[in-house]
């Protein structure tokens, strides 16, 4: 098999986890390794975000600097964001599910099953407000030239679905469907197709890197001593074949050579144990800033 070079996998995380990602990129530019410069970036839920981050061209030391400072007030009245739901009933059912599934086909379907019978639940407004979040979030707004991937799932076959500049998808939607959380709001329809996060594949996707000759897989929810508390959308129940760990054997039997970097002590207190609280995004940055700098010395990579 011909191997291109380098394929960065960004995993997801919630608001903690993008914060990492950027916190440890920009650290381990500071320290002498650029990763921007990616053959491919992989981005899953809040690793898409990061992705389109990494891939807008703007200086890390920038986007660091972005994720670090304080967060502006939230928009208040009519035609701004709207109130988030309360989790605690989509987490147990999402829960309920993945504890129910035996294969990854199992659970993707019971998933997209559980977006489909939520969306009515939703109002076209929630849709409209989200893509006005996302699209004034957004460093970029046309794809990249250097190739990004972003991982979703279509709703309505539940097969996995990897959206880049050729797949004649806006980059908005692409980021929105591939951050679309099932029950949290409703799955973002693309050309009629409704589609849900890339997350519920996989928490990192990593073996989506197959036949690239290096990967560095950046994996906020990897490397804890136990799961994440009760109520942790990324604590699913992950069937066999779609965890890390299978899949990173799965790339080094094919030759890649693979390098995995997890939240180290210092990044998984600054992270918490909300994974989608605003409040963690600063101290999660500056955490995985420091540890970016250690990593290069503990991989050797200069």
């Amino acid at each position: 098999m011909q191997q291109k070079n380098l394929a960065l996998v960004l995993g997801s995380g919630g608001a903690a986890g993008n914060a990492w990602l950027i916190g440890i990129v920009a650290g381990l530019a500071e320290a002498g390794v650029d990763l921007t410069t990616a053959d491919l970036v992989i981005g899953t839920s809040a690793g898409a975000n990061a992705a389109v981050q990494i891939r807008s061209g703007i200086p890390l030391a920038d986007l660091y600097a972005a994720t670090i400072a304080p967060l502006p007030p939230r928009p208040q009245g009519p035609g701004r964001e709207a109130v988030p739901p309360r989790m605690d009933a989509v987490f147990v059912r999402m829960r309920e599910i993945s504890a129910a599934a035996t294969t990854q086909a199992e659970l993707q379907k019971a998933m997209a099953a559980y977006a489909l019978e939520r969306d009515s639940s939703f109002g076209p407004e929630i849709a409209d407000q989200r893509r006005s979040v996302v699209a004034a979030r957004m460093p970029i707004q046309q794809w990249p030239e250097r190739r990004m991937v972003i991982v979703a799932i279509n709703a309505e076959t539940a097969e996995t679905v990897q959206f880049d500049r050729n797949s004649g998808v806006d980059l908005v939607d692409a980021a929105i469907a591939g951050t679309a959380l099932p029950g949290a709001g409703p799955s973002h329809i693309i050309n009629g197709t409704r589609y849900m996060s890339g997350g519920i594949r996989s928490a990192e996707n990593a073996d989506l890197a197959a036949g690239y000759a290096k990967v560095v897989v950046l994996a906020p929810l990897s490397g804890r001593t136990g799961p994440l508390p009760e109520g942790q959308f990324e604590g699913l129940r992950r069937p066999p074949g779609a965890d890390l760990a299978s899949q990173v054997e799965l790339l080094r039997s094919q030759g890649s050579h693979v390098e995995v970097i997890t939240p180290d002590d210092a990044s998984r207190a600054a992270m918490g144990i909300n994974q989608m609280d605003l409040a963690t995004r600063a101290p999660s940055a500056r955490a995985g800033f420091e540890q970016g700098k250690r990593e290069v010395r503990r991989l050797g990579w200069l």
